[in-house]
Order: C-alpha cells, then structure tokens, then sequence
C-alpha cells in the first residue's frame, strides 16, 4: 500500500480547527487576491461613467457564474476526487485525475465562449440592459468570454493542487498575478504612450493576460518536482469512472451555483424596474456578496481536502467535526464583514462612483442585506464541505430555496406595489433561508446519518474538542 505524505497525514490527523486556520490562511489571501481582479476592473471602468459600470453590472453575474462554477463547483469535484483518492492512497488514480480535470476544463470553457457570443444581447436585455448600458456589456462580454477555456483552465489547476492540502502555490501564483493586473488594467483602459486605450474592453483584456499567466504557472508546478501529483501525457488514456467520479460532484455543485447567481441575476432584473441608476447601484453593492465568496471559499477549499480526505480513509466523525468548526468560522467572519457594510454603506460604494442614483440603491440593499451575511457564509461553507462528503442534495435544496424566494418574492413584492427596499429585503430573506435548509440538514444526518455521534451533551462536547 502506498505510504501516506505528510501532508495528507496532516489532514488525518492534526487539530482540526488550527489545521483549518493555517491551510485557509493562504487560501484566504489568494481569494481576496482574486476577488480583487473584479474590484479593480469596477473602479476603473468606474471612472468611464455610469453607463459603463451599469454594462458591468449586467456582465458580472454571469462571469462570477463561470468563476464560481470554474473554481467553486466543478473545481471542488476535482479536489474532492483527488482529496479522496490521496485518502485512500490511490495515487495513480491522483495522477490520472489531472488530466481528466483540463480535459473537462476545455469542455466546459469553449461551452460557456459560445453560449455568451450567441446569446449575450439576448440574456443582457432580459436582465433590463438597453442603450449604452447594453452597449457597453456585450462589448465587455465578448472579449471576455472569447477567453473562457483560460479561465476554466486556471481554476480547475488551481483546484488540483489545493486537492493535494497544498493551498500556497495558487495563493502565490494569484498575488503575483494580481500585483501585476493593478497598472495592467488601466493601461488598457485608458492608454498611456504608444498604448491606446480600449474602454471598457481593455479591463476583459487585461483579465485574459492574467488568467492566461497563472494557468501557465500552475502548470509549470505540476511538471515539476515539488509537485506531489505527477501528470503525463505520455501513454495517458482517459477513463470514464474519473470523469464521473469528477462530474457527479461537479454537475450537482454547478446546479447549486447556477441557482446561487440566478438569484442575482433575477435581483438585477427587478432591480432594472427603476433604472440604470438603481442596477449599477445594485450591481456594485452585490459585489459585497460576491467578494464573500472568495473569502469563504478561502476556508471552504481546505475544508473540501480535509472532508474528503478524512472520508476516503473512513474517519466520517472528523469529518463532521471539522464541517462544523468552519460553519463557525464563517458565520462570525461574514457577519462581521454583513454589519459592518449595513452601519457604513458609503465608504464601499464611494469606491466605484459617486452617482446620487447609484450610491442610494446601493446603501438601500447594504441596509437590507447586509446583516444576513452570515447566515450565506455558513451555507456556503457547508456547500463545500458538502463537495468534500460527496453529498450534495442540500446544498442544492437550500439554494433552489433561495432562488424561490428571491425571484417569486421579489416579483411579489414589485406586484404589491413594492418599493426597491422590498425587493433587497426579500433578498436577505433568502438568504437565511439557504443557510439554515443546509445547515439543518446536515444537523439532521444527511450526509451518512448519526454515525458514530453521542447521543448526550456531555459526550458530544468530548467529541467536538480539538482532535
């Protein structure tokens, strides 16, 4: 049998909550890192006028739709499915999964390049787009999306390595990465020189550059030595059972991450009932909730390692044990992150305009919304756990709940003669929900029941100490 590397020894073995802390540090670092490729666009494309940054607001929810089912979903099919197989020490398996990783990465990211050339106008006016608003979204969306295999690319590489516990590299590659993008992104823009400026194409641009340079890197690591995978072309023959060991995480996480941004796509449709103001307005304070993503999933990616590991080996009460430290961590980091952004609504949308009808719907939905952080951070978190269990009904359940009432309740609210602060209140609503339908379920013994858990309080509390 293969001997097991320390690093996956970690993951069976160390205190959980401080082997948590310390594998999310740098993770935490890279999301925000990456997380801040988005913001940085925004302010600079901010500088362009309302218009633009409304046409930015139509396009990203459905980049950060690539993004989080890039790196979010079907990433976390990959990590889990070379989490479990080092788990289990299936270490051809491991090597293996690489391969079929870029393979469904190319897949996927020609099928989102070709469903946004075709479809862009259409989606856009449906999600209240129209003049220089639109304009200015299909003119971003087509460069973008002309890149989608490089996004697919970096982040199922990504996801290959923090399947291995290691989550220093994609941090390091993704802040070197960032560090450059910062005067890449308005020298495209803007121009400087001998460089013209290309408007708001020129951020789609500098964005492809960056991804295209970290899949590179991430790649480069794989090949060599310090890599603990060793994938080669050489001889390689592709197995279904990888693929669906990949696929039937992935394909289910994609159903939960389609809901998650379909909410925010149906909010920025009703939103578009009261102007071009009220969506940029609505489309830069959502990028609150988009930046807890990252964040979250900072803490969720090692959390996929660690669950999957301590699965593969069969050690399912770790595993519980550390789903629930990280909700924890979750609930108190986004509903800090929540409040503070409800009591101080303008510092954060000061950073993208200074637009009277943007900064007050913006403030309006921070109000509103904003202190139900929490409960989207712990639903989150428990999203990925969930991928590392391999049980991801739900996650699914609890955001398709989320969309029912986001969607159906928002178009009450609008019916009823509503005004938008209606609206952005049905929008926390739904976000309480989603937290809470996950986390009672998996309370409740979804994953593989109440196996070998206490039945009293005092040998509960035995079992949940650091381990």
């Amino acid at each position: 049998m293969t001997a097991l590397d320390p690093r996956t020894r970690r993951l069976l073995e160390a205190p959980i909550v401080p082997t948590l802390l310390r594998l999310a540090a740098p993770n935490v670092v890279v999301m925000v890192a990456q997380a801040s490729v988005g913001l940085i666009e925004t302010f600079f494309v901010g500088k362009l006028g309302t218009d633009a940054l409304a046409g930015m607001a139509l396009v990203f929810p459905i980049v950060m739709l690539m993004q989080m089912t890039s790196a979010g979903a079907m990433g976390g099919g990959i990590a889990s499915s070379i989490a479990r197989a080092l788990g289990a020490r299936r270490r051809d398996d491991a090597d293996a999964l690489v391969l079929h990783a870029i393979a469904i990465a190319v897949g996927f990211g020609v099928l989102f390049m070709a469903a946004m050339l075709l479809g862009g106008r259409w989606l856009f006016t449906l999600m209240g787009g129209d003049g220089a608003s639109l304009e200015a979204a299909l003119v971003y969306s087509h460069v973008a999306f002309s890149g989608a295999v490089l996004v697919w690319l970096f982040n199922s590489l990504a996801a290959v390595v923090r399947g291995t516990g290691n989550m220093a590299v994609p941090a390091n590659v993704t802040v070197v990465g960032v560090v450059l993008l910062i005067p890449l992104s308005p020298l495209l823009i803007f121009g400087w020189g001998p460089v013209p400026g290309l408007g708001i194409a020129g951020g789609a641009v500098a964005l492809l550059l960056y991804y295209l340079g970290g899949t590179l890197a991430l790649w480069a690591y794989l090949r060599s030595g310090r890599s603990l995978l060793r994938p080669s072309w050489a001889g390689v023959r592709f197995r279904w059972p990888l693929f669906r060991d990949i696929l039937r995480i992935g394909l289910v996480a994609a159903v939960s991450t389609v809901a998650t941004n379909l909410s925010i796509g149906i909010a920025t449709a009703l939103t578009g009932h009261f102007g071009p103001g009220a969506i940029a307005g609505y489309g830069t304070a959502s990028r609150l909730e988009y930046l807890l993503v990252p964040l979250v999933f900072g803490l969720g990616a090692p959390l996929v390692a660690m669950v999957g590991t301590c699965i593969g080996a069969g050690q399912r009460e770790r595993a519980l044990r550390a789903t629930w430290a990280g909700a924890a961590i979750a609930f108190v980091l986004s509903g800090a992150i929540g409040l503070a952004a409800a009591l101080f609504p303008r510092p954060w949308l000061l950073l993208f305009g200074h637009d009277p009808a943007m900064l007050e719907a913006g403030a309006q939905y921070l109000r509103a919304v904003g202190p139900f952080y929490g409960f989207f951070g712990v639903g989150l978190v428990l999203y990925f756990a969930s991928q590392g269990a391999g049980r991801l009904l739900w996650p699914v359940i609890g955001n398709l709940a989320r969309l029912l009432v986001a969607g159906f309740g928002g178009w009450l609210a609008l019916r009823w003669g509503g005004d938008l602060l209606h609206v952005f209140a049905v929008q926390g609503a739904a976000l309480v929900v989603y937290g809470v339908v996950i986390a009672s379920a998996i309370a409740g013994g979804a994953w593989f029941g109440r196996v070998g858990w206490p039945r009293t309080t005092r040998g509960l509390m035995r079992r949940i100490q650091p381990s």
